[in-house]
């Protein structure tokens, strides 16, 4: 080091920073160097070294650089004290992160699984009829696709309060549909394209359905023996109905159901 002090490039490199930065903290006023050359450059003497030594420390524990100019130009200040106030401010940061933390091991799990409740949460919030392998079951069949990660995120966050309440959403549209089949309600009329429209919206608290989607769903209701048989179980031949009446409602918005594809 010369008596008039390092050029900028030598000072970064001894300190482990780059040239861009020192430049920065230059315009910013946070460490400007105290001399220079005969042709005009940057010289860094040994109390700039000191000082940009000591705002690395600073930086190292978590300090933005305004907290750093506080603490090394306040001369006559309770450095202690302003010190303390960062760890405090550290401390609430270090807080928040354990909180994205656990939000992130919840979506992770949520991407993974589905649902994030335990057999017996599962039991209380969907029915005695609910079976845990179904949860399995939709994760390895739709894991990866566009609506599963809707699916997923939504789950993320959701209590068991949450999925007793969709739940009971769900059972409640299932009831007024069989009331309507039961009091004669044709595929078309106005009562049955309500319930169409009341199925999309229940339905999409899943994930987003459109319309063309719903039809895809209205034939799987009624072809997979697993759905016919808890549709009718609500009443006799709901499955059936049920997918008319979303074929009925589809070709008054212009789609074919005989073409409706899963978008």
């Amino acid at each position: 080091m010369t008596d008039q002090g390092l050029p900028v490039g030598e000072t970064a490199a001894r300190l482990g920073v780059t040239v861009r930065t020192l430049h920065h903290w230059d315009e910013i006023g946070l460490a400007r160097p105290a001399a220079r050359s005969t042709a005009g450059y940057r010289l860094y003497t040994r109390d700039d070294l000191e000082r940009l030594r000591r705002i690395l420390v600073y930086r190292e524990l978590g300090l933005d650089l305004d907290s750093i100019r506080a603490v090394l130009d306040d001369a006559g200040g309770d450095v202690a004290a302003q010190l303390r106030v960062q760890r405090a401010q550290l401390a609430q940061r270090m807080e928040q992160l354990r909180d994205l933390d656990d939000d992130l091991e919840r979506m992770i799990a949520a991407q993974e699984r589905g649902i994030l409740l335990s057999e017996d949460e599962q039991t209380a919030a969907f029915g005695r009829d609910w079976d845990p392998a179904w949860a399995a079951e939709a994760a390895e069949r739709y894991r990866g696709t566009e609506q599963w990660q809707q699916y997923a995120e939504r789950s993320a966050s959701r209590t068991p309060a949450d999925w007793a309440a969709v739940t009971s959403a769900v059972t409640a549209l299932e009831r007024e549909l069989g009331d309507a089949l039961a009091s004669g309600a044709l595929p078309g009329d106005e009562r049955a394209n309500d319930l169409v429209e009341r199925h999309r919206e229940v339905f999409s608290a899943y994930f987003r359905i459109t319309r063309s989607m719903q039809v895809c769903l209205g034939r799987m209701y009624a072809a997979d023996p697993r759905f016919a048989a808890h549709y009718d179980g609500v009443h006799p031949g709901l499955a059936v109905w049920l997918r008319d009446a979303i074929d009925a409602s589809a070709r008054a918005h212009g789609i074919d159901p005989d073409t409706a594809t899963w978008e």
